[in-house]
C-alpha cells in the first residue's frame, strides 16, 4: 500500500562510520526520504521492496556494484560492511561480498580494504547465503577463540585472511537468561551507547532517543541514570500541539520512557509531564480504541487512511504502565479497554495487522505488532492473549522477520520481547535458531546498526542506531523495566522440545518460496498441517492443496467433524480455497454457523461462499446471522463484518449478480446491519445490493442509504468511500433531494484519497441534471480548491468542470423526490424523463 502524504526532508544523525564507498542512488524520490519529524515512516512499500539487479555480477571477473544497488550490510564486530546480492527479499543466490567500508581502528583495519571481495568464511566457499554463513561464523568465533577467517579474493589472488575478534563465549540454551555473551554483549553495548549519549545527547529522532534510554535504564546500572534523566527531561517536553507531526509514532516511545522511568527509579519529577503525555493519547484515540499516524481529528475519527497498529500497540502499552505509574482517569482506563478489545480478537486467527484489516496470515508476526502485542497481554494479565502473541512471536525468524512495511526495525524491535515471555528455554531455542542475526548485526565498538531486509535499496530505516534495540533483548534478563522481564511473565514457560517444535513452525517460508512452501511434503502431511495450533501453518496447508488440486474431500469432511477446533478451521480454509464442495459439505459448513465459536462461524461463512451454486442454500441462514445483534463475544460485530463479505462481495460473495430467489424482507433487516457494522469496507460491499434491487425495491432502504453517505464509518477509513460514493451514486440516480448537496461535500479536498472521490461525485451531480443549479457556485471554486492541493493544471482541466457547469446550466429543471418518496421523480413540461432510474441494474 502506498502512502501518498507530502513528507519533506529530514536527516537523522546516524551511527558515526567512515565515508561511504558505495554507489548512491540518484533516484528523486529516494532523495527525499523524510518527513518533517519521522516522514522515513511514510514511504511507500514499493519503495522499501524495489527492484533488485537485474543479474548477479561476478566482482573477480570485473563486474562492480549495479548501479543504484546502496543496501550492503554490516558483517559483526569485524569492522567490515559489504554488499551481496539480492533477489526476491532473499540473499541465498550469493555467493560473492565486495567490501564496501573498513572502520579506523577495527579488526579489520589492516587487513582488508575496499574492493575486496570475500568468497567464504570459516574456510569454506559460500554455498547458502553469505549472511547467515558469516552470522554463523561470527557465533562460532566468539565461542572459541575469536579467529574468524575469510577467503579473501584481491586482485586476482585468493588467501585465506583471519581476523581476530572478541571471545565473548557461547550463547547458553537460555540465552538471554543465564548467559555470559549475553552479559557482556549488554555491558559493553550499554557502555558504548551511554558514552555516544552522553557526548551527543540530541542525536538520533524521538524514537531512537527513547529507546537507547530505555535499553540503559534495562541495564539495572545506576551509572548510566543521569544519561537516562537527560533523556527523560528531554521527552518530558515533547507536544505538538498542532499535529503537524506524525506523532503517534512518537508519542509511544516517549511515554513509554517516561513510565518506565518513574516505576523503576521512584522519580515522580515528570510525573506531571506523564499525565501530561497519557492523557493527549487517550483523546487522540478513535472510538474503537486506534491511532492513525496522528491522533483523532475534531470530528473524533482518524485523519489520512486510518487506523495503524503499528504505533497504536506501544501508545496502548504506555497507557498501561502510565497507569501502574501512578496516572488515575477513567477515561484512560476506557482507552486501555478499547484498544484491548480491538486486537484481543487477533488471538487464535493470525498476526496483527496493519490496520483494521483481517488477520495477518502471511506470517508469524508483522512489523513486531505481535510481539508488543504480548507485552501489552501480559500487563492486563490475559494469560491466554499474552500466550498466544508470544507463540507467534517465537514462531518468527528467518524470513519471516526480515520483512515489514516499509523495514523490518520495529520487526527486529519487538521480538525478543515477545519471544521471552514464553521463558528461558523459547528464548534459548529462538536464539539458537536466529542468533547469528544479532551478531552479525553487532559492531565491533559494541553498538547495532539497523540493517534492514535483504533487498536492493535500504529500508526507510537506513543507518538507524539500532543500539537500544538488540540491548532490550539482551535485557531481558535483569528485569528492571517492564519491556525486559520485570515481574517475570503470566506465560507458561516452554520446555526446550516444546519450543523447539514452535520454533521450527516458522522454518522453511520465504517470499520466493510464499506459495510453494509445502511442495515437497506428501498430501498427507499437508493434511495434518491442517491442524497446526498456527493460523499460518493452516492458511498455507490450505493454499498448497488448492494448488495441487487434491482430491482430499473425504478427508475434509472427516475433519470438519472432528473434536478440535483447529481441524475444522483448517477444513474450511481447504473447502475456501477449493472453491468446491460435497453436499455433505455444505451440510456440515451450515451447521458450524451456528456454534458458539464466532471465528469457526466466520470461517464456515467462507466456505461456504468459495463453494458458489452449491453454496446459496445457506443464504437464509448468513442473512438471519447477519441481521441478529452480535453477542457478548463479539462486541465488534466482526461476524456481521465477514458475513458482509461472504454474502456481497463483488466477485466472491454469495450474491454474485443475481438476488434471484432471496426474501426481500430478510435482504432488507441484514443490508441494515450490515450499513451499521464500524467497518468501511464491510459497509462498502453493500453497494453490490444498491445495484441489483429494482428502483421501487431500494425505497426501504434509501434511508439507510442516505445515513450511509452521511456518517462515515468509524474504521476502515481507508475503504469508507466505497459505501458513500455507491450510495450517493444509487441517490443521484433517483434524484433524491437530500443527496444533491452530498454531491461535493463529500469530495472534501482536506481528506486523504481525494483523488478516488472527485470523478464519482462530479457524476452523481450530473445525474440530477438541471437540479444541480443550486451546486454551480461550489463547482466554480473546485478547481482552485484542487490547485491548492497541488492538483496540476491538466489534471483539473481532464474533470471536465466548465463543461459540466454548462450542461447543467442548459439542462432542464427537475422536481427532486424527498427520501420518503417512492420511484422515480418527474420531469416538467419539456424533459425527456428518466427512464434510466426505471432500468433494473442487473
Amino acid at each position: 500500500m502506498s502512502c501518498t502524504s507530502r513528507c519533506e526532508p529530514v536527516s537523522f544523525p546516524a551511527i558515526p562510520v567512515r565515508a561511504r564507498q558505495l554507489p548512491v542512488s540518484r533516484n528523486p524520490a529516494s532523495l527525499r526520504l523524510g518527513f518533517r519529524a519521522l516522514g522515513i515512516l511514510l514511504f511507500t512499500a514499493s519503495l522499501a521492496l524495489a527492484a533488485d539487479p537485474p543479474r548477479n555480477p561476478d566482482f573477480t571477473a570485473g563486474d562492480a556494484i549495479p548501479d543504484g544497488a546502496t543496501h550492503d550490510w554490516n558483517l559483526g564486530p569485524t569492522g567490515l560492511r559489504g554488499w551481496m546480492f539480492s533477489e526476491r527479499m532473499e540473499t541465498t543466490a550469493a555467493r560473492q561480498v565486495a567490501v564496501t567500508e573498513v572502520d579506523p581502528g577495527s579488526p579489520a583495519e589492516g587487513l582488508f580494504a575496499v574492493g575486496d571481495v570475500l568468497l567464504g568464511v570459516a574456510g569454506e566457499r559460500f554455498s547458502v547465503d553469505p549472511r547467515l554463513e558469516i552470522g554463523r561464523a561470527i557465533t562460532e568465533a566468539e565461542g572459541r577463540r575469536g579467529k574468524l577467517t575469510f577467503i579473501r579474493w584481491r586482485d586476482g589472488e585468493t588467501e585465506k585472511v583471519t581476523v581476530r575478534i572478541a571471545p565473548l563465549g557461547k550463547y547458553a540454551s537460555t540465552a538471554p537468561f543465564n548467559c555470559e555473551k549475553s552479559e557482556r554483549i549488554l555491558a559493553e553495548g550499554c557502555a558504548a551507547l551511554a558514552r555516544r549519549m552522553e557526548a551527543k545527547p540530541n542525536a538520533g529522532n524521538w524514537i531512537v532517543r527513547s529507546y537507547n534510554a530505555l535499553a540503559l535504564l534495562a541495564s539495572g546500572n545506576p551509572e548510566y541514570l543521569p544519561v537516562v534523566r537527560q533523556q527523560v527531561a528531554a521527552v518530558s517536553s515533547y507536544t505538538d500541539p498542532e499535529r503537524r507531526d506524525y506523532h503517534s509514532w512518537f508519542y509511544g516511545p516517549i511515554n513509554l520512557l517516561l513510565a518506565e522511568y518513574t516505576i523503576a527509579t521512584g522519580d515522580e519529577t515528570y510525573l506531571p509531564a506523564l499525565e501530561r503525555v497519557t492523557m493527549e493519547i487517550v483523546r487522540g484515540q478513535s472510538t474503537v480504541g486506534s491511532w492513525g499516524h496522528r491522533f483523532v481529528q475534531e470530528n473524533g475519527r482518524l485523519a489520512g487512511y486510518g487506523m495503524m497498529n503499528a504505533p497504536g500497540l506501544p501508545l496502548a502499552t504506555s497507557l498501561v504502565l502510565a497507569r501502574e505509574a501512578g496516572v488515575e482517569s477513567t477515561a484512560l482506563d476506557l482507552a486501555i479497554e478499547r484498544t484491548a478489545r480491538l486486537v484481543r480478537f487477533y488471538v487464535g486467527k493470525g498476526s496483527v495487522p496493519y490496520g483494521d484489516h483481517h488477520p495477518w496470515i502471511e506470517a508469524h508476526d508483522d512489523n513486531g505488532k505481535n510481539g508488543i502485542a504480548a507485552l501489552f497481554f501480559h500487563l492486563l494479565g490475559d494469560v491466554e492473549a499474552a500466550t498466544y502473541f508470544s507463540r507467534m512471536s517465537l514462531a518468527s525468524h528467518g524470513a519471516e522477520r526480515d520483512h515489514g512495511h516499509t523495514g523490518n526495525f520495529f520487526n527486529m524491535l519487538w521480538a525478543m520481547p515477545g519471544v521471552a515471555l514464553s521463558g528461558p528455554r523459547a528464548s534459548g531455542a529462538w536464539m539458537e535458531e536466529f542468533g547469528w542475526s544479532y551478531d552479525l548485526a553487532r559492531r565491533w565498538d559494541g553498538t547495532f546498526i539497523h540493517q534492514g531486509p535483504p533487498q536492493w535499496r535500504h529500508d526507510s530505516y537506513r543507518r538507524w542506531d539500532a543500539t537500544g534495540l538488540y540491548l532490550l533483548a539482551y535485557a531481558q534478563s535483569v528485569g528492571k523495566i517492564h519491556l525486559a522481564g520485570h515481574d517475570g511473565s503470566i506465560v507458561e514457560k516452554l520446555g526446550r522440545k516444546e519450543a523447539e517444535s514452535v520454533v521450527a513452525v516458522g522454518r522453511g517460508w520465504s517470499s520466493a518460496r510464499k506459495d510453494v512452501v509445502y511442495a515437497d511434503r506428501s498430501t498427507a502431511e499437508v493434511l495434518t498441517l491442517l491442524r497446526s495450533w498456527s493460523p499460518v501453518i493452516r492458511e498455507r496447508a490450505a493454499k498448497e492443496l488448492a494448488r495441487r488440486q487434491a482430491e482430499v474431500g473425504d478427508a475434509l469432511l472427516a475433519l470438519l467433524g472432528a473434536k478440535d477446533r483447529e481441524s475444522k478451521l483448517g477444513a474450511c480454509l481447504a473447502l475456501r480455497e477449493r472453491g468446491q464442495g460435497s453436499e455433505a459439505a455444505v451440510a456440515r459448513l451450515r451447521a458450524l454457523l451456528r456454534t458458539d465459536d464466532l471465528w469457526l462461524r466466520v470461517r464456515a461463512a467462507e466456505a461456504l461462499a468459495a463453494a458458489g451454486e452449491a453454496g446459496r442454500v445457506a443464504i437464509p441462514d448468513l442473512l438471519a446471522l447477519l441481521a441478529a445483534p452480535p453477542d457478548e463475544s463479539d462486541p465488534r460485530a466482526m461476524v456481521q463484518r465477514y458475513l458482509c463479505f461472504a454474502l456481497f462481495d463483488r466477485r466472491d460473495g454469495l450474491f454474485g449478480r443475481s438476488l434471484e430467489g432471496v426474501d426481500r424482507e430478510a435482504l432488507y433487516r441484514a443490508v441494515r446491519a450490515g450499513l451499521g457494522n464500524e467497518d468501511g469496507r464491510a459497509r462498502g460491499t453493500l453497494v453490490t445490493v444498491f445495484r441489483l434491487l429494482r428502483t421501487e425495491e431500494l425505497a426501504p432502504l434509501l434511508p439507510d442509504i442516505l445515513r450511509a453517505v452521511r456518517e462515515p464509518a468509524p474504521s476502515g477509513i481507508m475503504f469508507a468511500d466505497g459505501v458513500r460514493l455507491g450510495g450517493l451514486e444509487v441517490l443521484a440516480k433517483h434524484r433524491i433531494a437530500e443527496g444533491l448537496p452530498w454531491c461535493l461535500d463529500l469530495i472534501d479536498p482536506d481528506r486523504w484519497g481525494m483523488r478516488e472521490r472527485v470523478r464519482p461525485c462530479l457524476a452523481a451531480l450530473r445525474l440530477y441534471g438541471g437540479a444541480a443549479k443550486s451546486e454551480i457556485p461550489r463547482l466554480r471554486e473546485l478547481p482552485e480548491k484542487l490547485r491548492e492541493k497541488r492538483w496540476k493544471p491538466e489534471e483539473i482541466e481532464k474533470l471536465g468542470i466548465p463543461a459540466l457547469i454548462e450542461e447543467v446550466e442548459g439542462a432542464p429543471a427537475v422536481d427532486l423526490r424527498p427520501i420518503g418518496e417512492v420511484g422515480p421523480p418527474k420531469e416538467r413540461a419539456g424533459s425527456a424523463g428518466d427512464a434510466g432510474s426505471q432500468r433494473r441494474a442487473d
